[in-house]
């Protein structure tokens, strides 16, 4: 009898309201491979792997695999580590220790760097081992696919907070300004736009960081929404620049006191409130005389920061989104045992195929395809730096799902 041929699962990066249907994609389809002995979970990631804490996933009730699927959040912990090659070398260390020939890492474009050097290295030292990215980020900033799992969950939650808070700014005049995760693109921010279903209804402004941001510019636009209006929403991403593209021209490095930044060097934005406070004050400060009502002599100006709350709320999951992430998982595993394309190792991308009714299908990318660089929003949809352009509802309705139509009584 051929011997068994052990895999390791392990995810990475930010957790999402569908990670673990990747997971569970995964895990089910090497389920129906004979040739697949030990199914290992790395706990937190490629931490788990270096130390060799594992937990077992082969006999899993598929109750309990459902209640899995269904859970947001990473089931196997998460880590933001970023392997170097001495890293790497270790990794492949351990699954030759343990007698593993297939790795599965979910996660975004670090997490494709990390397989792509483990694979690399593999291939160079000639141990058998293949290496399969599945793809995963609420930010949709992966090459070559056309979106990622994880994000049209992370959408459906800005869309429809937005649309909660444009129907209380409606109610109760003012300025709101929401701040939105989206370092280097934005794709969630983007997103907004679908909760507008009336040409008065809000995000009035929509800012994201592939267009130059100006402290001008802004206060000009929300006076002109304002006096227009009376009132006025902005959703704004977390990773605004002065300068598009230019990382040292953060907006938020004006209001943040704290330098913390993590593995990857990045400075932390969504822990914090700093740049929807530095913009509400800009306001404040500079259109509060201008904007006062007539009665209180006050503008009501707030800010909210949506924070860590986008990835892995429970019930914004979209059923959508849901299915496609346990989609790539299953392909992960086909590609990974079948080599399509000579691809021993590589990364599952979406494909779409329609648009009425929405289609898709898998096909795999060479890892370096994916690893590191990310893709920003296409700038045809981002209309005079401060909206996003109507057509962004044909892309991401689909991936979101349908959203509640507000009624009006005036």
């Amino acid at each position: 009898m051929a011997a068994k041929i052990n895999a390791v699962i392990g995810q990475s990066g930010g957790p999402t309201a569908v990670i673990n249907q990747s997971l569970v994609g995964v895990i089910e389809e090497l389920h129906q491979h004979a040739e697949i002995g030990r199914i290992l979970g790395a706990k937190y990631g490629v931490r788990g792997i270096l130390s060799g804490d594992f937990a077992p996933l082969n006999h899993l009730s598929p109750d309990l695999l459902e209640r899995v699927a269904q859970t947001p959040s990473s089931a196997l912990g998460s880590t933001r580590d970023k392997p170097d090659e001495e890293y790497c070398r270790k990794l492949l260390e351990s699954f030759q220790k343990h007698d593993v020939k297939y790795f599965f890492y979910i996660g975004g474009n670090d997490s494709a760097d990390t397989a792509r050097i483990v694979s690399d290295m593999a291939l160079q030292t000639g141990y058998p081992l293949c290496v399969y990215h599945v793809p995963k980020t609420i930010d949709n900033d992966l090459r070559t696919t056309d979106h990622c799992p994880g994000y049209g969950s992370a959408a459906r939650f800005v869309a429809l907070a937005v649309l909660g808070d444009d129907l209380d700014n409606r109610s109760l005049k003012g300025v709101k300004i929401d701040v939105i995760m989206g370092r280097d693109a934005g794709w969630l921010t983007a997103a907004s736009i679908l909760a507008r279903h009336e040409e008065d209804d809000g995000p009035h402004l929509i800012y994201v960081p592939e267009a130059d941001f100006s402290d001008k510019k802004f206060l000009g636009d929300v006076e002109s929404v304002y006096r227009r209006l009376g009132r006025c929403v902005v959703a704004v991403s977390e990773g605004i620049r002065y300068k598009a593209g230019d990382k040292n021209s953060l907006v938020a490095d004006k209001a943040m006191r704290s330098g913390e930044v993590d593995a990857h060097g990045n400075k932390q934005l969504s822990g914090t409130g700093a740049l929807g406070d530095y913009l509400a004050e800009l306001v404040k400060k500079n259109l509060g005389a201008a904007l006062q009502k007539k009665k209180d002599g006050k503008l009501r100006v707030r800010a909210d920061t949506f924070g860590y709350l986008q990835r892995s709320f429970p019930t914004s999951a979209s059923p959508t989104d849901a299915w496609e992430a346990r989609l790539c998982g299953r392909m992960a595993a086909q590609y990974a045992l079948g080599a399509p394309d000579g691809l021993a190792s590589g990364s599952v991308a979406i494909r779409r195929t329609g648009d009425d009714p929405y289609k898709i299908d898998t096909f795999p990318t060479a890892l370096g395809n994916v690893a590191r660089q990310t893709k920003p929003l296409d700038p045809s949809y981002v209309v005079n730096g401060c909206d996003i352009h109507g057509d962004f509802k044909r892309y991401a309705g689909p991936l979101v799902g349908p959203l509640p139509i507000p009624g009006r009584l005036m």
